[in-house]
């Protein structure tokens, strides 16, 4: 689902951002590992961007950040503004992460709303599952 070029800079050995993408459905599952900080910023969102165009709506594209070991603000910026990007084609993004600190993150910065943060898959899955399921 990703493109090469995505798939090789993943693949170099400077790199410290460890992925990998799943569909389930109409939607778009992208784990995330490692680190997320200016080094790696644009393939990034690359993947982002890569990944929400394969998710259909009303998707979701749910990215889970619980592998992270570091995610620096430039990573919450690019996940805002894919957000608002999904939102406008009618697909969810939602943020997922077993630690604390990232919900109180997106929060503070006052994405709450545009960045639901749910603690697994399955609870972004079911969150974002139409209402007649």
């Amino acid at each position: 689902m990703l493109s090469s070029r995505l798939i090789s800079e993943l693949a170099q050995a400077r790199s410290t951002l460890r992925t990998t993408t799943e569909r389930s459905g109409s939607a778009v599952i992208v784990n995330a590992g490692g680190e997320l900080d200016a080094s790696n910023e644009v393939t990034w969102r690359r993947l982002l961007s890569e990944a929400a165009a394969h998710a259909g709506p009303p998707g979701p594209l749910v990215v889970d950040t619980s592998g992270l070991d570091f995610m620096g603000c430039c990573a919450y910026a690019a996940l805002a503004e894919e957000a608002e990007r999904c939102r406008r084609r009618g697909l969810a993004l939602r943020l997922v992460s077993s630690q604390p600190v990232v919900a109180r993150i997106v929060a503070a910065c006052g994405l709450s709303e545009l960045l639901p943060v749910d603690a697994t898959v399955d609870a972004a899955l079911l969150a974002s599952a139409p209402a007649d399921w």
